[in-house]
C-alpha cells in the first residue's frame, strides 16, 4: 500500500505496535510497545496531540522533539544517529524527509515501513526502514549514500562516517538496564544497572563482538524478571566490532524519557564515502515484551525457526575428538573412538584441530590447509570411510581466518597478514589475522575448503576464530587502511558461497567458544559454540542466558571428561548428561577410556536426546523466576502446550534449608497433567534426608497433578547437593 497524505503510519503484530507520524521535516515514532489497536481510530489522533513535550527553562524556544533521525537540529542533545564530517566540514546533518511507504499484508499483520531523507549540508541520501515480522519483533535497516551534488563544496570531499545508529524511545517506566559481559569460558554473563541520566554505552573494539559483547540490552520496568515484567530490547545482527547504548538525558527524548540504540563500532577512516558511495548498517533488531525476558527469547526465537535456512532435520548427536585426543591424530586410536561412538547413538563425528600440514601443536601449520601426509599417509579417506561406515555423518574443523607466522602461507605471502606496514605486534595465541578482504587471501581459502568438502562430500564444518583483532589494518600501497568492516563482509561472503556450493552443508560458528555470537552469523550458520567450557555448573549459566536470544536446536552443549579441561573442576556423570541434553548435545569426553557403566549411562542419555528433541527443538523456552541464585528452573513446553521438560539445578549450597513453593512457568493452570521424575541419566544426590512427597513417588511412577498446582501455587523442590540436576517430564492429560 502506498501511503500518500496519511499522518499516521502503522505496523502491528504479535500484540506489538509501532506507530510512526509523517511530519517535516522528519518523521518521529510516537509509539513502540502494546499494541493500542487501530490508530486510525481517535487514538492515533491522541497521540498526534500527547507527543508534543513541554518547553523548559532553559530550553530552545520550539518543543525539543526525538525524530526517526535524531539530530542537533531537532534539539536533541544525546547521541545523534549519524556523525561524520567532510575534511571537517559538514559536521551537522540535517536530513529533510522526501519520500515515505508503507507495505502491510493483506491480513494486516506486521509491514514495511521505509524513508527517504535527503540532506544538502552533509550531500548524502538515505534511508531508514522498518520492518515489523508477524512476531513482533522490529527490524531496524539505515543507509546513506553520498550525492555530491547536493553540496558541491562539501560534497568534493569524502565524507568521513564515524558513526549510524538505529535509535528507539522508551517510556519513564523503564528504570532498569540489563546486558551482558564475560570472558573466555564465562561469557555472556549478566549485569544489572539502574538506568540512569547520562549515557551507558557499550563498545566491541575486538574485530568481533567478543566474549563480553553487550549481546542483547534490555531496558525494563523495575525488578523485571524471566517471566514478568515490560521489557524493550535490542540485538545487533552484526558479527565485526559493535557499539550499544542506552541515555536518559534531564530534558527527555520528545514525549518519552530515554532512548535505546545500536550500530557498528567504525574505526576512524574505516567508511569514506565519495560521490556515488553507499554504505549500509547492520540491522538492529528491537523487541518489545510484557512478559519479561522469556518473552523476549520466545520472538525472537519464533522469528529464526521461520527463516527458509533454518534447520529442519533432526539435529544430529555429535562426538567432537578434540577433548578426546587433542593433537593424538592416530587413525587406529581414532577408529576405536568411532566405534565407541557407535555404540552409544552418536550421529556425527567431527574431526577437529590438528589434521593438517605441520600442525603437531598451537604454535604452527594454521593456515596451510593441506592434510598432513605424515600423520594422514593416505589422506583423510580412510577416516572419513570408518564415520560413513557406522552410519554417521563427517565434519571437519577450520580456523580459516587465522595464520600462523610457522606456516607455509605466512612465509610465502607475509603481506596476506592483517597488520602495519609498520611492523606485527604482539600474537595471540601464538597467531595473527589473515586478511580475508585481500581477493587472493580470499580465493584461496575458498579454493582449499571447497576442494575438501567436495573430496570428502563433508556434511559439517566447525569454523573457529581464536583471537582478537588488534591493529588490523590492511596494508595497501597508499598506506594502511582500517579492516574489520571489510574484514567482516569477505567473512560473510566467504561463508555464503560456501553454503551456495554446498547446499547440504552445516557450519558451526565457534570463536574460543561464544566470542561471536550474533544473528548476523547465525544467517549463515547453522550452530553456535555457546563457550569452550564444558565444566556443567559454568556451562548451564552460560547456556542459560544464551537462550534468551538463540533457540536451543542451534546450541552446541557437549559432555565432557568428569575433570573439565577448562576449570578443573570436577562432577559427577548424571550432572553432565542432564546439563548437556536440553540444547543440541554432543560429546568431548574421550569415550575408549569410559567404563561400561558410563557407557551404559551415556547411551541411555542418548536415547533420552532422541525421544525429547522434537520437543527441545520446537518448543518454548522458560525460566522460573527464582529468590536463591544458588538454583535454577528452566524448562521448553510444546507450542501446543502438550508436553514440557524442566530442569532442576543446584550450583551451590544456600542458607534456606529447602526451597518451599516453586511454580512451573508456561503451564497450562487449567489442565492436568502427569509428572514423572527422570532418572536413568543417575538420581541427582540430594542434601536432605527425605524428598518431598510427591518428588518421591513421581520417581517410581508418573503422578498427576493440576495446572493450577504447578504453575499457580508450586510445589516444593527437593534440595539438591552443589553441582546436582534433576530432570522433570511432565505431559498434559487430555
Amino acid at each position: 500500500m502506498l501511503s500518500g497524505a496519511e499522518a499516521v503510519l502503522a505496523l502491528r503484530a504479535g500484540g506489538t505496535a509501532l506507530i510512526v507520524e509523517v511530519r517535516h521535516p522528519t518523521p518521529r515514532v510516537l509509539h513502540w510497545g502494546a499494541d493500542l489497536g487501530d490508530p486510525t481510530e481517535a487514538h492515533g489522533d491522541d497521540l498526534r496531540l500527547t507527543a508534543e513535550p513541554a518547553i523548559l527553562n532553559n530550553s530552545p524556544d520550539e518543543p525539543r522533539v526525538l525524530s526517526v533521525w535524531p539530530s542537533e537540529y531537532d534539539g536533541w542533545s544525546g547521541t545523534a544517529a549519524q556523525s561524520g564530517n567532510a575534511a571537517g566540514y559538514a559536521t551537522t546533518p540535517r536530513p529533510l524527509l522526501e519520500s515515505h511507504h508503507i507495505d502491510v499484508p493483506d491480513d494486516g499483520v506486521g509491514g514495511r515501513i521505509e524513508f527517504g531523507f535527503v540532506d544538502r549540508v552533509t550531500a548524502i541520501r538515505s534511508s531508514l526502514v522498518y520492518e515489523l515480522d508477524r512476531f513482533g519483533v522490529l527490524a531496524v535497516r539505515m543507509s546513506i549514500e553520498r550525492d555530491a551534488a547536493l553540496h558541491p563544496s562539501t560534497g568534493s570531499a569524502p565524507y568521513t562516517l564515524d558513526g549510524l545508529l538505529a535509535l528507539m524511545p522508551v517510556p519513564e517506566r523503564a528504570t532498569e538496564l540489563l546486558d551482558f559481559t564475560g570472558k573466555w569460558c564465562r561469557e555472556r554473563a549478566p549485569q544489572r544497572t539502574p538506568f540512569g541520566f547520562g549515557t551507558h554505552a557499550r563498545a566491541t573494539r575486538r574485530g568481533k563482538p567478543g566474549h563480553d559483547s553487550p549481546y542483547l540490552l534490555v531496558a525494563g520496568t523495575p525488578s523485571f524478571g524471566f517471566g514478568h515484567g515490560e521489557v524493550w530490547a535490542m540485538h545487533l545482527a552484526w558479527s565485526g566490532e559493535q557499539r550499544y547504548l542506552a541515555e536518559r538525558l534531564p530534558e527527555g527524548a520528545g514525549a518519552f524519557s530515554a532512548v535505546i540504540g545500536a550500530g557498528e563500532c567504525l574505526r576512524s577512516g574505516e567508511v569514506l564515502l565519495a560521490d556515488g558511495d553507499r554504505y549500509e548498517a547492520p540491522t538492529v533488531l528491537f523487541i518489545w515484551s510484557d512478559a519479561g525476558t522469556d518473552g523476549l527469547a520466545d520472538r525472537l526465537h519464533r522469528r529464526l525457526r521461520s527463516r527458509p535456512n533454518h534447520p529442519s532435520t533432526p539435529r544430529p548427536l555429535v562426538l567432537n575428538t578434540w577433548e578426546a585426543v587433542y593433537f593424538d591424530h592416530d587413525l587406529d586410536r581414532l577408529t576405536q573412538l568411532v566405534k565407541r561412538a557407535a555404540e552409544v547413538g552418536v550421529e556425527r563425528i567431527v574431526l577437529d584441530d590438528g589434521w593438517f600440514h605441520r600442525r603437531r601443536q598451537a604454535d604452527a601449520g594454521l593456515g596451510d590447509w593441506f592434510v598432513d601426509r605424515d600423520v594422514w599417509p593416505d589422506g583423510l579417506g580412510p577416516f572419513v570411510e570408518v564415520v560413513r561406515s557406522h552410519g554417521m555423518q563427517f565434519g571437519l574443523w577450520f580456523e580459516p581466518e587465522m595464520v600462523n607466522l610457522d606456516s607455509e602461507l605466512a612465509e610465502r605471502h607475509p603481506d596476506w597478514i592483517l597488520g602495519p606496514s609498520a611492523g606485527l605486534g604482539p600474537s595471540s595465541r601464538q597467531q595473527y589475522v589473515l586478511d580475508i578482504a585481500r581477493p587472493e587471501a580470499y580465493g584461496y581459502l575458498l579454493t582449499r575448503i571447497d576442494a575438501l568438502v567436495r573430496e570428502h562430500s563433508i556434511d559439517y564444518l566447525k569454523w573457529d576464530h581464536n583471537r582478537d583483532l588488534i591493529e588490523a589494518v590492511s596494508r595497501e600501497a597508499s598506506g594502511d587502511r582500517p579492516g574489520v568492516r571489510r574484514q567482516t563482509l569477505a567473512l560473510y561472503r566467504l561463508l555464503d558461497e560456501l553454503r551456495e556450493r554446498h547446499p547440504g552443508l552445516e557450519i558451526e560458528t565457534c570463536s574460543g567458544g561464544g566470542g561471536r555470537v550474533d544473528l548476523g552469523i547465525l544467517d549463515r550458520t547453522d550452530r553456535v559454540w555457546a563457550s569452550d567450557c564444558n565444566d556443567p555448573v559454568e556451562r548451564v549459566q552460560i547456556e542459560r542466558w544464551t537462550r534468551a536470544l538463540v533457540p536451543p536446536e542451534l546450541i552446541g552443549s557437549h559432555l565432557g571428561s568428569a575433570r573439565a579441561h577448562t576449570t578443573s573442576r570436577t562432577t559427577d556423570l548424571s550432572f553432565r548428561l542432564v546439563a548437556s541434553l536440553t540444547a543440541h548435545p554432543g560429546i568431548e569426553q574421550d569415550l575408549t577410556a569410559a567404563s561400561d557403566s558410563e557407557l551404559a549411562a551415556i547411551a541411555a542419555w542418548s536415547r533420552l536426546y532422541r525421544e525429547i528433541r522434537p520437543l527441545l527443538h520446537t518448543g518454548r523456552v522458560v525460566n522460573a523466576d527464582l529468590a536463591d541464585d544458588a538454583t535454577a528452573l528452566y524448562g521448553t513446553v510444546a507450542r501446543d502446550g502438550s508436553r514440557a521438560v524442566f530442569t532442576w539445578v543446584r550450583f551451590q549450597s544456600s542458607a534456606a534449608g529447602q526451597s518451599g513453593r516453586v511454580r512451573f512457568p508456561g503451564l497450562d493452570r487449567t489442565a492436568r497433567y502427569r509428572v514423572a521424575i527422570r532418572e536413568e541419566l543417575g538420581a541427582a544426590s540430594r542434601h536432605q534426608g527425605r524428598d518431598p512427597e510427591w518428588v518421591a513417588r513421581a520417581a517410581e511412577h508418573p503422578i498427576e497433578l493440576s495446572g493450577a498446582v504447578l504453575a499457580g501455587a508450586g510445589v516444593p523442590m527437593p534440595t539438591l547437593n552443589p553441582q546436582q540436576a534433576m530432570l522433570i517430564d511432565i505431559e498434559r492429560i487430555p
